[in-house]
């Protein structure tokens, strides 16, 4: 066989070239490759678990427990542990654990205490054992510090995005109650000094793209009769003033709590806009749910069992919230520039 140079660079030349769009290419789609998180709350150990099979269809990079991550309403820690050692081994949750990273805070019935606060006696072991759950390692500053709060940070090729993880249980000041309705604490706190001036820095020192600020109770609504920021109002003024003075770029508030989902929206002062997206349902919804107030709301409420998904398109900016029921549907949907 005769040997041409000409026609061996000719198809050498092809070849590379096409190398190069293929590896351009391949590039090109994982910069573009949207960023999913995937969250919810009130999850009670001892009960079916649907929706771990489609949470694991949307392949999220992230599984993000908004509190009420198991029910154990107790001051025994070993009946603390059994509860955590139910859920942790529980065929869906095991599964999703296996491709996803997990992050979380916890919530009252997971803290120990129904509508707990700082005088829960177990306040301190209760903590280890959710960090235990998490999977936290024993180095981490979680373990030390008194309170659960954190913030993650998730990039992909440069695109950063943070998770803050409020712990509204811990340093939490008390509440009382008058015909069954909170009686608003004026000047208690739900954060604590430590967790303020952390949560201050962190936000003010924040270059992400997305600063999602995560807290088991709601922080938008005012109107209903049950646990929210609203029954510590200048607290609630504290959070808000700090978001429009630190103004971190793509904040989007995310909650649970409440047995429902619905999306609330509020403009701030210097007129930016705030949403929160409120998941709360993976094992028990309030399916008795007939109606409340709330004049932040956009869209209805669902009061099925359900799950919070967050994708982010990166190329065309947009956050896109979803709030999905037991065969993956689509019960809400939310887009937020950023």
């Amino acid at each position: 066989m005769k040997f041409n140079l000409s026609e061996f660079l000719s198809l050498l030349l092809v070849s590379l070239l096409v190398g190069s769009c293929s590896s351009a290419s391949t590039k090109t789609d994982e910069e573009n490759k949207p960023f999913t998180l995937a969250f919810g709350s009130c999850n009670r150990q001892l009960l079916d678990q649907p929706l771990w099979k489609p949470i694991i269809s949307e392949n999220p990079d992230v599984w993000a427990w908004l509190g009420d991550n198991i029910y154990a309403d107790t001051h025994d820690m070993q009946e603390m542990a059994a509860g955590y050692s139910i859920q942790f081994n529980q065929p869906g949750y095991q599964e999703l654990r296996q491709s996803t990273r997990v992050a979380g805070i916890w919530d009252d019935h997971d803290y120990g205490i129904n509508d707990g606060g700082k005088y829960y006696s177990q306040k301190d072991s209760s903590q280890q054992l959710l960090l235990d759950f998490l999977e936290e390692p024993a180095s981490s500053p979680r373990r030390a510090q008194k309170g659960a709060y954190t913030v993650h940070t998730f990039a992909s090729e440069g695109k950063q995005v943070k998770l803050f993880l409020l712990d509204t249980r811990y340093h939490r000041d008390t509440l009382s109650k008058e015909n069954g309705q909170y009686v608003p604490n004026q000047k208690g706190t739900i954060l604590g000094d430590a967790q303020w001036k952390w949560l201050e820095e962190a936000l003010e020192n924040s270059d992400a793209a997305i600063n999602l600020i995560a807290s088991s109770i709601q922080v938008i609504p005012e109107e209903h009769r049950f646990e929210k920021w609203a029954n510590f109002p200048q607290e609630r003024k504290r959070l808000l003033d700090l978001i429009q003075k630190t103004h971190p770029k793509g904040t989007v508030l995310l909650s649970g709590d409440r047995h429902i989902s619905e999306i609330s929206r509020m403009t701030l002062e210097n007129g930016d806009p705030l949403y929160e997206i409120t998941s709360s349902g993976l094992t028990h919804a309030y399916t008795a749910y007939s109606g409340e107030p709330n004049r932040y709301r956009i869209g209805k409420v669902i009061h099925q069992l359900h799950y919070g998904l967050l994708q982010i398109n990166w190329q065309k900016q947009i956050m896109n919230f979803q709030i999905k029921g037991e065969d993956g549907e689509p019960l809400l949907k939310q887009e937020i520039p950023f």
